[in-house]
């Protein structure tokens, strides 16, 4: 055995991936390891006299060891990236996309896979069915029917693509982290709350500077813009903000994205046209509830008809209170937030950073357990994370009712260097028997809120509890599945455009009474937040609530738009790099913003989602989902907050499903009936 092969037989036997003890270089070389034995097992594979369901199962394992090899390189890429990290990561990004390309497209194993089917050896069994019918649907879309020549330029198509996305995230990450606002006069920084100051000062210290530093991680920002008295102050992090790898980004414009929108658009309806389809949109949809991309813009204008009305009255009010605040007369982007929070403050006596004390980590993370106690029957303790790589990351065990272990979250929930900004749930580990003993699933859980002050606990805002709510429904589907076969196991085979159902149904207890005072705790006397508290608290639910909504819509109009209408769109000068980016997103803003945008205003140049993740010609799934979630957090309204038949019902008809069913067949068995979009628009106050 090689040392390569070891070290890859050591992180695999595992019962958690080691981050510890493993360089970037040893994953590299176990990434390598990984994809030649990927490579063996599929000429073995192929090679199979008589096929039969083992087949299957050994293209299951085949791709699980690769995943398995590639998620601890992958991750790390995100939350601590480094240049040896990066440097392995883009050494191994190419090879591994070229054989994913493979196995989506290899004309032997595609025939293989048909006689399978043909032969109805997995009619029996409805997992290992619904594996192979997606492995030759995503066959298809992958061209793996086109003849040699056609086949090469989708996969040449498929690795260019893979490395500009790659490059697209760099470069916002990049740019991010090479920006800084130097404070010395404490009168810019008044209104900020102590949290951000201690976090700022922090960061002047470590570089030796004299006052603060302010930075362009998210909590810092929206601190900023939120709460931040000194308008220029706002305006400086705003303008950073949304010019963010552009050319008119003021400290490093080295890292414009604008380019490599106009190639990765170009090379996406290169490639839904070489498999048979007008669009990329109509591609995308493909894999997703949805239909067809009219069906989807259907959707959105008839929500926006709703709610967009609803927004330029809020917005009148804004600009209204605006004025008879401070004489304000020309409300712009970077006022927005600050009179909204003001605006709430003074409306519903509701001072959002002052319930930070209420919230802090420890606490929250006990009424969460409480929470997927009481719901869904799972116990959540806590346990050392030796192997992390980080000291901040928290791991998760999760037991069943029963006392069976179901699986680990790995919890990262702080911004800082080398931290891909946001929040996501990422697959560590996926649930199977394959090798004749049980692996259990992991989850990576990433956060960025704000660093506690050292010997302190995290203080979180409500919206930073909703965040970690949100991401930790995408890590109970992933961790409850009852299914055994990868590929359609946990968030696996689940169309994208219902994957977000469980992480927004579960943001619904984070305004409900009985579950806010189980989550919080003051710091200092360890009340609970009071009756009073918590209406007001539910009250701001709905509070500006058109415009958030309306922001969503015009986020998934501008995406559906911008891959449907390619390459003629609207009236864009095709020679100006970005102009059709900038005519598509105006016209989307048109249709559906109510907030004046600024001309320097370059939001698409970071909108990662849809140009480096799995969000293209996909991002209306947010409202989507949210159409099941309402409906679906309906009937706890109905039955009990934690009604545990209704709590069983969804884990058991949907959460432990998969994608062994479709989503709609899944939804309709624990709803009784198809989703109505009535719940949505009454939460949201519409």
């Amino acid at each position: 055995m090689t040392l390569r092969t070891a070290t890859l037989r050591a992180m695999s036997a595992l019962p958690l991936p080691n981050f510890a003890d493993i360089s970037a270089p040893d994953l590299q070389a176990a990434m390598e390891t990984a994809l030649d034995e990927a490579q063996n097992a599929l000429t073995r594979l192929l090679a199979t006299p008589a096929p039969d369901a083992s087949a299957l199962l050994n293209l299951e394992q085949l791709v699980v060891d690769l995943e398995q090899a590639w998620s601890p390189l992958r991750h790390l890429h995100s939350v601590a990236d480094s240049p040896a990290v990066r440097g392995a990561y883009e050494a191994c990004l190419p090879k591994i996309t070229a054989l994913y390309t493979e196995l989506g497209q290899n004309p032997e194993l595609f025939t293989l896979l048909e006689q399978l089917q043909a032969s109805a050896i997995t009619a029996a069994d409805p997992a290992l069915n619904a594996a192979l019918e997606q492995r030759l649907r995503d066959m298809r879309l992958t061209g793996a029917a086109l003849d040699a020549n056609a086949r090469a330029e989708v996969a040449a198509l498929k690795t260019r693509l893979a490395k500009l996305q790659s490059q697209f995230s760099t470069n916002v990450l990049d740019a991010s982290q090479r920006w800084h606002a130097h404070i010395t006069d404490p009168q810019q920084l008044h209104g900020l709350p102590q949290s951000t100051l201690a976090t700022a000062a922090a960061a002047a210290t470590a570089e030796s500077l004299e006052g603060w530093k302010l930075s362009l991680d998210a909590p810092v920002y929206l601190a900023v813009v939120q709460h931040a008295h000194s308008r220029s102050l706002r305006e400086r992090l705003y303008t950073a903000w949304v010019t963010r790898a552009s050319a008119l980004f003021e400290t490093a414009p080295g890292f414009d994205n604008t380019a490599l929108m106009d190639e990765i658009l170009e090379l996406r309806h290169s490639l839904a046209q070489k498999l048979g389809f007008q669009t990329f949109a109509h591609y995308s949809l493909a894999t997703k509830m949805a239909s067809t991309p009219e069906q989807v813009i259907e959707f959105l204008q008839d929500l926006a008809a709703r709610a967009k009305p609803v927004a330029e009255r809020e917005l009148a009010t804004l600009r209204e209170f605006a004025l008879e605040r401070d004489g304000l007369t020309d409300i712009e982007a970077w006022d927005i937030a600050f009179y909204a929070e003001r605006l709430r403050e003074s409306t519903l006596g509701l001072d959002q950073q002052a319930l930070r004390p209420f919230f802090p980590m420890a606490q929250v993370l006990k009424g969460l357990f409480d929470v997927l106690q009481r719901l869904l029957g799972i116990t959540v303790t806590e346990q050392p994370a030796a192997s992390a790589w980080h000291p901040d990351v928290r791991q998760l065990a999760l037991h069943d009712a029963h006392g069976k272990a179901r699986g680990f979250i790995l919890l990262d929930p702080y911004a800082r260097a080398g931290k891909r900004g946001g929040a996501w749930m990422d697959k560590c580990r996926a649930r199977h028997q394959l090798a004749g003993k049980p692996q259990l699933p992991v989850a990576y859980l990433t956060c960025n809120f704000a660093p506690p002050a050292k010997g302190t606990d995290a203080q979180l805002t409500h919206d930073e509890v909703i965040t970690l709510f949100h991401e930790t429904g995408h890590g109970i589907h992933h961790l409850l599945t009852d299914i055994d076969i990868p590929s359609v196991g946990g968030i696996n085979g689940v169309a994208w455009d219902a994957v977000e159902l469980p992480s927004q149904l579960l943001e619904n207890w984070c305004w409900a009474p009985a579950a806010v005072r189980e989550l919080t705790a003051h710091v200092d006397t360890g009340a609970t937040l009071d009756d009073a508290t918590i209406g007001q608290l539910r009250d701001s639910r709905t509070f500006l609530a058109g415009m958030a909504f309306v922001r969503q819509l015009e986020f998934a109009l501008f995406d559906m738009q911008l891959h449907l209408h390619y390459p003629c769109g609207f009236s864009a000068d095709a020679t100006s790099p970005g102009a059709y980016v900038k005519a598509t997103l105006a016209d989307a803003r048109a249709a559906v913003a109510v907030v004046p945008t600024p001309s320097f205003n370059r939001f698409a140049n970071a909108f990662t989602h849809v140009f480096a993740g799995g969000y293209a010609a996909g991002y209306y799934s947010y409202k989507w989902a949210e159409v099941l979630a309402s409906d679906a957090f309906a009937v706890f309204e109905e039955a009990g907050l934690f009604d545990a038949k209704a709590g069983t019902s969804f884990r058991d008809n949907f959460l432990a499903r998969g994608g062994t069913e479709p989503a709609d067949i899944l939804y309709a068995r624990f709803r009784g009936r198809a989703p109505d979009s009535a719940a949505l628009l009454r939460h949201n106050g519409l």
